[in-house]
């Protein structure tokens, strides 16, 4: 079995841990898709791939948040770290703001 390339921390926090893959976040029809790539977020306007192979060929892993193997609903508030130790806060009640709802929430040093 396989390994995903992101760890579920808490209520709302993803992972991102392997460079070679990233990450389509989808929260729910409403709200855009993310590609969380190794140095940050960014909305994604292409398409979903459909199931896993066409994911697989695309290089991305589909993180949907209301699935049962995730989170299991919808999420209001959802933090991502991405593989540079940034960790992003991202508001979905502000999606129509004027900085969109990605935000810095805070940076690690290591």
């Amino acid at each position: 079995m396989k390994e995903d390339p992101y760890l579920l921390s808490g209520r709302n926090t993803i992972i991102h841990k392997l460079r070679k893959v990233d990450l389509l976040v989808v929260n729910s029809r409403q709200d855009p898709v993310l590609m969380v790539i190794h140095n940050g977020i960014e909305v994604y306007e292409g398409p979903i791939p459909k199931n896993k192979l066409e994911a697989k060929r695309m290089d991305v892993a589909v993180v949907d948040v209301s699935s049962p193997d995730n989170f299991g609903d919808y999420k209001n508030l959802l933090f991502v770290q991405t593989l540079n130790n940034k960790e992003y806060k991202i508001d979905y009640s502000r999606k129509n703001a004027p900085n969109y709802f990605i935000t810095i929430h805070q940076e690690s040093t290591f």
